[in-house]
C-alpha cells in the first residue's frame, strides 16, 4: 500500500484503486480467519472479484486504456472461476456426506468415516478431495490451469505484488493446507504430483522470457508448486514455511521490478536494461538479497523452506518406497537449479553490464515511498527463515491443535534416523543446484563465456516452444475457446431454427386461427345478427305502411278482413 502511493501517482483512478486494493486485503485477512467451508468459499470470490478489478484497472485508463489489460482481467477470471466450480463441488459433496462445513467438523467426520471402514478411504471421499484441491489449482495457477497468472502482469506493479506474493495464488496453497486431513493418500499423491511438475514446468519457461515481470510471474507460479508439492508429501509446515518466505522475497522482486520499470520510464523488456546498478543501488540490493533467497542459497530466507521442503518429498518417497512417490522429489531438485539460473539472469541482464537503451541511461532511483518497502521486504528476505529456527509451530499457529496435527500426521511417519538422512541428502542436492545454477547464470550473462542467443538458435523449435510457453495459450484458444464459439454459434443456430422457428410457427398458426375465428365473427355471427336486423328493418318498412294513421282505412282494412275471414269459413262449411 505504501509502495502504491508512489507508483500510482498521477493515476486517473488512484482513489478506486485503493479501494480495490483494500477490499483485496479484507477479503485475504477473512479467508485466513474463517473456521468453515462456506465463509473461506464467500472471502475466496471476493478475492477473484478483486483481481478482476485490479488487472484490468489499466483498461478503464481516460488518457490511454489498455485493451490488453482488460482481456487478462477476464482471462484471469473466468480461468479460475473454472476450478472455483471444482470448489464448491467438494464442499457440496462433504457436505451431502457429513452434514457440516465447519474445518474441524469436517477433521473429525473424516477421521470417524476412515476409522469406521476399516482405515481405508471411499473412493468418493478422494474424489471430494481432489475436486476441492482443483480450486487451489484454479487460484494458485497450478498446471493445468497457470496459463492466467503471467498474463495478469498487464495490471499496476504492487497489484503484481499483492496476488503472486502475499495474497491471491497463496490463497490456494492455504487452502490445500486446511483441506490436507481430508485428503486420501491417492488425492495427496496427486497433489504432490501435479506441485511438483508445476515448479519444473514452470522454470523451464521463465529461462526464456524477457518481460522482467513476466520472469518473476513464471517464478511465482514454480515456487507456488513447491508449496503445494510440499502439502501433498505430507510437509504441510514446510509449504506454509515456504508460502511465509515467499511472500517476502517475492513481494520485494514484484515491487522492486516495478521500481526497475519506474526508473526506466516504464519499460520491461530487461534486453534495453543493463548498467543499473550504480543508477539504483537501494533497488539493486533489495533484488539481489531476495534473488539469493529464492535461490536458496545458505543464511537467506528461502533457503530454510525449500530446503525443508526437498527433505520432505524426499522423506516421502522413503516412507512410500514407490518410484512414482520418488518424482517430486526429482522435479524439485531440477527446479532449484533452474530457479537460480533464471533469477540470476534477471539480476545480471537488468543490473549488470553496460546500459543497453537509452531507457536504462536515464533511469533513476525511486522515492522513498518505493525504496522503504523494498528495504523492509529486502530485510525479511535475509532474516525471515530465522524465525521457523525458533519456533516453527508458535510461528505459525501458537501452539493451535489444527496445525500441530498436520506436523505430526502418523500417516506416513518415518523415524529420526530416516529423516536426518532425508534431509541431509535434500541438503546437499539443493545446494549442488543452487550453485549451478548461479554458475551457469554467470557463465552466460556475467562472464559472457558463452553465447546465449546462439544456445537458443541451436535448439530452435525446442526453445521456440518454450518461450511460447509450450503454446498452452494457442491450445485453448483453439480447444476452449473456439469450442465455446462453435458451441455457442450451434446453440443460436438452435435457438433460431428450432426454438424460434417452433414459437413462430406457435404463432403464425395462432394468427391464421385468429384471423379464422375472426373472419366467421365477422361474416357468420355478425352476418347472421346483421341479416336479422335488415330482415326486421325491411319488414317494419313494409308493415309501416299500413299503419296511416287514418282512422277510415283502418275502419276499411277491418271491414275487408271480416268479409274475408267470412269467405273463409263459408268456404270451409260448403
Amino acid at each position: 500500500h505504501l509502495f502504491s502511493v508512489g507508483y500510482m501517482q498521477g493515476d486517473s483512478r488512484y482513489n478506486l484503486f485503493f479501494s480495490n486494493l483494500a477490499l483485496f486485503t479484507f477479503a485475504m485477512l477473512a479467508l485466513v480467519i474463517s473456521d468453515n467451508l462456506l465463509f473461506f468459499f464467500v472471502f475466496w470470490e471476493i478475492m477473484g472479484l478483486c483481481s478482476y478489478l485490479l488487472i484490468g484497472h489499466l483498461a478503464a485508463d481516460k488518457e490511454a486504456p489498455k485493451m490488453s489489460a482488460a482481456w487478462a482481467s477476464m482471462k484471469a477470471f473466468m480461468t479460475t472461476r473454472l476450478g472455483d466450480i471444482c470448489l464448491f463441488i467438494g464442499m457440496m459433496m462433504m457436505y451431502k456426506a457429513f452434514g457440516t462445513l465447519s474445518f474441524t467438523g469436517l477433521y473429525d467426520a473424516v477421521e470417524a468415516h476412515v476409522a469406521g471402514n476399516g482405515g481405508e478411504w471411499s473412493p468418493w471421499l478422494t474424489g471430494a478431495g481432489v475436486m476441492m484441491f482443483l480450486g487451489a489449482v484454479g487460484k494458485s495457477a497450478q498446471f493445468p490451469l497457470h496459463v492466467w497468472l503471467p498474463d495478469a502482469m498487464e495490471g499496476p506493479t504492487p497489484v503484481s505484488a499483492m496476488i503472486h506474493a502475499a495474497t491471491m495464488v497463496a490463497a490456494g496453497v492455504y487452502l490445500t493446507a486446511r483441506i490436507y486431513l481430508m485428503l486420501s493418500p491417492t488425492a495427496q499423491l496427486i497433489v504432490a504430483i501435479v506441485g511438483g511438475f508445476t515448479a519444473i514446468f514452470a522454470a523451464t519457461i521463465g529461462i526464456t522470457q524477457y518481460d522482467i515481470k513476466k520472469v518473476l510471474a513464471w517464478s511465482t507460479i514454480s515456487q507456488l508448486g513447491y508449496m503445494i508439492c510440499a502439502i501433498g508429501a505430507g510437509g504441510v509446515a514446510a509449504g506454509l514455511f515456504h508460502m511465509l518466505t515467499h511472500a517476502f522475497f517475492k513481494a520485494c522482486l514484484f515491487l522492486g521490478s516495478g521500481s526497475v520499470i519506474h526508473g526506466c520510464h516504464h519499460e520491461q523488456d530487461m534486453r534495453q536494461m543493463g548498467g543499473l546498478r550504480k543508477k539504483m543501488p537501494i533497488t539493486y540490493l533489495a533484488m539481489l538479497v531476495s534473488t539469493l533467497a529464492i535461490s536458496g542459497v545458505p543464511l537467506f530466507a528461502g533457503y530454510y523452506s525449500k530446503d525443508t521442503i526437498i527433505a520432505k518429498t524426499l522423506e516421502r518417497s522413503m516412507a512410500e518406497g514407490s518410484f512414482v512417490w520418488r518424482l517430486p522429489f526429482y522435479f524439485l531438485v531440477a527446479a532449484a537449479a533452474i530457479t537460480a539460473f533464471y533469477m540470476f539472469r534477471l539480476i545480471f541482464m537488468t543490473f549488470h553490464g553496460k546500459p543497453r537503451a537509452h531507457c536504462s541511461e536515464r533511469a533513476h532511483e525511486s522515492p522513498w515511498t518505493m525504496t522503504v518497502p523494498l528495504i523492509v521486504l529486502g530485510a525479511l528476505a535475509v532474516v525471515g527463515g530465522k524465525f521457523w529456527l525458533l519456533d516453527p509451530l508458535h510461528a505459525f499457529t501458537a501452539g493451535g491443535e489444527w496445525f500441530t496435527n498436520l506436523v505430526h500426521d502418523p500417516r506416513h511417519f518415518v523415524d529420526a534416523e530416516t529423516a536426518t538422512h532425508a534431509h541431509h541428502s535434500a541438503m546437499t542436492a539443493s545446494l549442488i543446484a543452487a550453485g549451478g545454477g548461479i554458475l551457469l547464470a554467470c557463465v552466460f550473462y556475467l562472464w559472457k563465456k558463452l553465447d546465449p542467443g546462439k544456445i537458443s538458435a541451436a535448439l530452435g523449435g525446442l526453445y521456440r516452444l518454450v518461450y511460447d510457453k509450450y503454446r498452452f495459450d494457442e491450445l485453448y484458444h483453439a480447444t476452449a475457446v473456439r469450442g465455446t464459439v462453435v458451441v455457442s454459434a450451434f446453440a443460436a443456430w438452435v435457438d433460431k431454427t428450432f426454438v424460434d422457428g417452433v414459437v413462430n410457427a406457435v404463432g403464425r398458426i395462432m394468427r391464421a386461427l385468429g384471423d379464422a375465428s375472426a373472419a366467421t365473427d365477422l361474416h357468420v355471427v355478425d352476418g347472421a345478427v346483421n341479416l336479422v336486423g335488415e330482415a326486421t328493418t325491411a319488414a317494419g318498412q313494409r308493415v309501416r305502411r299500413f299503419q296511416t294513421g287514418r282512422i277510415q282505412q283502418y275502419a276499411y282494412f277491418t271491414f275487408a278482413g271480416a268479409v274475408l275471414l267470412a269467405a273463409v269459413v263459408l268456404f270451409r262449411v260448403i
